[in-house]
């Protein structure tokens, strides 16, 4: 089992929703190397988010975004929430990014990521003005072997069950000398 972990840095970026998939792959090289495990990706902020959804049609992020928006709506008049030091949109950031989540784990098959089809890994960033975000990166799993590994295990396979061979016969021979 294998442990790689890596930080990154998402470009500045205004309120929004942001597929990212091929980012991560671009920053992630080493998601080729595992046969099987998993990414986990953890965002290090309380107002933007993490998620997998869809990844083709762009309507469906500019529609999450209006959504979030009805259900933490912005602060214009300053009397829907208490903790507003940040600015209006400080605290809806806070509630959308609590119901979102600041993780997404993508399991990894053959050096792939194992999304659906229509799934993409998606940043979701709840403030208007723009933040550099910071995403730790976490791969958990079995690297692939190298085709010279498999020959030299195979080898070696072969080697044990040769001196296994001669164990036995030599244990044989002892055992029933006349």
């Amino acid at each position: 089992m294998s442990w790689f972990q890596k930080s990154l840095t998402l470009p500045s970026k205004s309120r929004g929703s942001y597929l990212i998939t091929d980012t991560i792959l671009k920053e992630l090289p080493e998601i080729k190397s595992y046969r099987v495990g998993i990414l986990h990706l953890f965002i290090q902020h309380t107002s933007c988010a993490l998620s997998l959804n869809e990844n083709y049609d762009s309507d469906v992020r500019a529609d999450m975004t209006e959504a979030l928006e009805r259900i933490a709506p912005y602060d214009k008049k300053g009397d829907l929430y208490r903790h507003d030091a940040e600015g209006e949109d400080d605290m809806p950031a806070h509630i959308k990014s609590a119901l979102v989540g600041a993780s997404v784990s993508v399991p990894i098959t053959d050096g792939r990521l194992a999304t659906g089809t229509w799934q993409g890994i998606w940043y979701l960033e709840f403030r208007a003005a723009k933040h550099s975000r910071r995403i730790v990166a976490t791969i958990q799993g079995e690297k692939m072997v190298s085709r010279e590994a498999n020959m030299k295990d195979e080898r070696i396979g072969v080697l044990c069950q040769c001196a296994w061979a001669i164990q036995d016969k030599e244990t044989y021979d002892h055992e029933y000398d006349g």
